[in-house]
């Protein structure tokens, strides 16, 4: 696959979309709380998917037949990582959610391995244990004593639940079950399936949400730059995200994706720094290599066989 310009620019937008929401979500800390942010959120993409992908909650039967599937799949999604991902920038800098989100792979791999029998590569067990190690090292700001005694910041481990969440989620699309395989599977396009899992997701959402407003949060201070924030993050972190990011896989397949996804948590460190006055320290550069090195080990090619 040759990276053409427009490739480049498709799989880019949506780690610096996401980096972005990483920023604005730290930026809401104490604006908006954050289940209620997140519910906000999805409730805005399911209104601006609503008059382009009406058509896929029709026949509502279709819907019907899958439920257990697509409300597991919306509440791991839209319900479970972005909340997590909100309540995480709470206590952690964009830089940190943004890098352990890149320990996806360990996790797709585990998952694999003890749910679905799929056995790692040995080049993958490698670049997990990269991965992990990059995880490591933002978890303990590089320093040894720390990783040793085990403090994490309650920030981190919000988003590690989180990616391992979004793992699971994963596979269900990669293998789901018979009735969303080939022809059984209704003729939704990427709109219409990402409007009905925003449906299901809203449920888990909403609850959390209820919980939070009850247990005494603060009022919304509503202004334009809070109406910018939902639009940003509704339009541009959502559904731009994952249109370009669905087009770019199709086009220059996972693999390249994947190294493309790694570019987040960088862009996170230069929005930081410009906007949020949280400039990258070493251990985060360290952690940013360890990771993009077994994501790349993971991708390369197994060398041919003396005999081909």
């Amino acid at each position: 696959m040759t990276l053409t310009p427009r490739l480049a620019l498709l799989l880019s937008l949506p780690p610096l979309m996401w980096a972005g929401n990483a920023i604005v979500g730290r930026l809401m800390v104490n604006q908006v709380p954050p289940m209620t942010l997140n519910l906000m959120r999805w409730v805005l993409v399911a209104l601006l998917l609503l008059p382009f992908a009406w058509r896929a909650l029709t026949p509502w039967s279709r819907i019907a037949k899958r439920w257990p599937y697509l409300l597991v799949a919306g509440t791991l999604s839209v319900g479970t990582y972005n909340s997590l991902q909100y309540l995480a920038l709470a206590t952690s800098p964009p830089i940190n959610v943004t890098l352990v989100a890149c320990s996806l792979q360990v996790w797709m791999l585990a998952v694999g391995m003890v749910f679905y029998g799929v056995r790692p590569k040995k080049r993958e067990l490698i670049g997990a244990a990269l991965g992990l190690a990059g995880v490591a090292t933002v978890i303990s700001g590089g320093s040894v004593s720390t990783l040793l005694s085990v403090r994490f910041v309650p920030g981190d481990i919000y988003i590690l639940i989180a990616v391992i969440g979004w793992a699971f989620y994963s596979w269900l699309l990669a293998r789901p079950p018979t009735h969303m395989r080939g022809a059984a599977r209704p003729e939704w396009d990427w709109a219409g399936f990402l409007l009905i899992q925003t449906l299901f997701g809203l449920l888990g959402c909403g609850v959390a949400a209820s919980v939070e407003q009850a247990s005494g949060a603060a009022p919304i201070p509503w202004s334009w730059g809070l109406v910018a924030v939902l639009a940003y993050i509704s339009l541009g972190a959502s559904i731009v995200a994952y249109r370009s990011w669905g087009i770019g896989v199709a086009e220059g397949g996972p693999g390249l994706a994947a190294l493309f996804n790694n570019l987040t948590p960088l862009m996170a460190a230069l929005l930081s720094a410009a906007l949020l006055d949280e400039r990258p320290q070493f251990h985060h550069l360290l952690a940013f290599a360890l990771i993009v090195g077994g994501i790349a080990i993971s991708l390369q090619p197994r060398s041919p066989s003396p005999s081909s």
